[in-house]
């Protein structure tokens, strides 16, 4: 791999992936909106884009190529077709960033829990998608346009939740501070379990996904899921304080309606 395309790359795991990849001597071009600046200088490219405009695609991509393209920012199936559509014959192989949301809620889901080649995708925008549903069918709709349509290998990353220091979505902070502030939470169901992955080691996983000739969907992630009590009890061990739960505090941004971890067989 000597050069490579990163839709997004500007915050948490993208911006990760484009470090290590500069590291790796690869020549990186990042394709964003151009609303957030990032730290790179000279070390990379830029090209402006907006995902929900297929023009701005075919204008940014004419006439380049790239060994490998790093999907971060697909949210719609039309934005997975358009993008395709774009860089056929310009890409070698595709890494989609996906979401351990594309399997219906419960745990130790393997990789055949969704086949995205039984799915039929109906082609929607990203404002079509609404709360965690939409964004399941988004995630699912996506890996079906990529793997049923594309003439080079894909790769579906199915994150777990990506957790970090610099999350832009704070969930675990918001229960690390109300522990340590002693403001009461109200989880609904603390027997829910759910899968992490670091952001960084979840970067690293991308690059592994490259150099690979591994292609299909994949889940990475800890090799255990945790509840979220066991997850609020770790934090008061850290913390030396007890957490407040009460159905009168601040719902957790974790209050999903089943449990969601993954088998993490495959990678090992």
């Amino acid at each position: 791999m000597k050069s490579a395309l990163i839709l997004g790359g500007t915050q948490f795991v993208g911006k990760r992936l484009v470090q290590l990849l500069i590291d790796e001597g690869v020549e990186v071009t990042i394709a964003t909106r151009g609303l957030t600046a990032d730290a790179f200088g000279d070390q990379v490219s830029r090209l402006i884009i907006n995902r929900q405009d297929a023009g701005s695609l075919e204008k940014a991509f004419k006439d380049r190529t790239w060994d490998v393209v790093f999907d971060q920012t697909c949210y719609s199936s039309q934005e997975a077709l358009d993008t395709l559509n774009e860089l056929k014959g310009k890409v070698q192989k595709y890494i989609f960033t996906s979401s351990q949301a594309v399997y219906d809620f419960g745990t130790n889901h393997v990789e055949e829990s969704f086949n995205p080649f039984d799915y039929k995708p109906v082609l929607k925008s990203r404002r079509d998608y609404i709360g965690y549903v939409g964004y399941q069918e988004a995630k699912r709709a996506a890996e079906a346009i990529l793997f049923q349509n594309a003439d080079f290998p894909v790769v579906a990353v199915r994150f777990p939740i990506i957790i970090g220091k610099d999350d832009y979505t704070n969930r675990l902070q918001f229960h690390v501070e109300h522990v340590k502030e002693g403001k009461p939470m109200f989880i609904e169901h603390p027997d829910f379990r759910y899968s992490f992955i670091d952001s960084g080691e979840a970067a690293s996983f991308l690059l592994s996904m490259a150099k690979s000739n591994y292609q299909g969907p994949v889940n990475p992630g800890s090799a255990e899921d945790i509840s979220l009590i066991e997850l609020v009890e770790l934090i008061e061990n850290l913390i030396g304080t007890e957490a407040i739960l009460s159905d009168d505090g601040d719902p957790s941004p974790y209050n999903l309606p089943g449990s969601w971890s993954v088998n993490t067989s495959l990678v090992k």
